[in-house]
């Protein structure tokens, strides 16, 4: 189970992640009219939250999958803060600030990449982790107000760095913390 496969990336939860690639590309020629990259933007953040609940809910959850939805989200997030940042929209700091996760998690889509063993255990207990959809949401959010240049941008940067960070220590903890298999749980009267 924790080989890639090529069809599994062909799978709906495949095909959901990897639709972040050509929005990615989308994008940088979409932003010189806000309300477009804001639907490039919105595809993208569903995109994201609905591979990984298609995958649990359908039981189709793969080690081509596992590694396929962070790549994804890094290209798509390279593409955005690289773009906001020519743009002047960004600045040096904002572009870490906003990137605090991506950086943060940055050895453990590595990890995943290159070790079986990695894929197969996220592959067979795939789950959402709620920090990581809360620091997207406040990456989507800040984002969205340098795209239409609004008001609280630093404020918005910052509670996505600390929430980055909080994400960034949770997949570390979730991944390095050896999970206990559900049937050798003893039931306690």
């Amino acid at each position: 189970m924790g080989h890639y496969r090529a069809k599994d990336a062909l799978l709906v939860p495949g095909l959901l992640s990897l639709l972040r690639v050509p929005l990615a590309v989308a994008f940088p020629f979409a932003v010189a009219q806000p309300s477009w990259a804001l639907v490039v933007l919105v595809l993208a953040g569903v995109s994201d939250v609905l591979d990984g609940w298609f995958a649990r809910k359908f039981g189709q959850a793969t080690p081509t999958g596992a590694a396929l939805d962070p790549i994804t989200d890094k290209i798509f997030v390279t593409s955005v803060v690289f773009t906001l940042f020519a743009h002047g929209w960004l600045s040096l700091l904002g572009v870490v600030l906003l990137s605090v996760r991506e950086i943060g998690e940055l050895p453990l889509v590595i990890w995943f990449a290159v070790s079986r063993a990695a894929r197969r255990a996220r592959a067979s207990e795939a789950k959402a982790n709620v920090p990581g959809k809360i620091a997207t949401a406040f990456q989507f959010a800040s984002v969205a107000i340098a795209l239409m240049h609004g008001p609280f941008l630093e404020v918005a940067l910052i509670v996505t760095a600390i929430a980055g960070g909080l994400a960034a220590i949770s997949y570390w903890a979730r991944e390095l913390t050896p999970s206990v298999p559900r049937h050798s749980l003893s039931k306690v009267d």
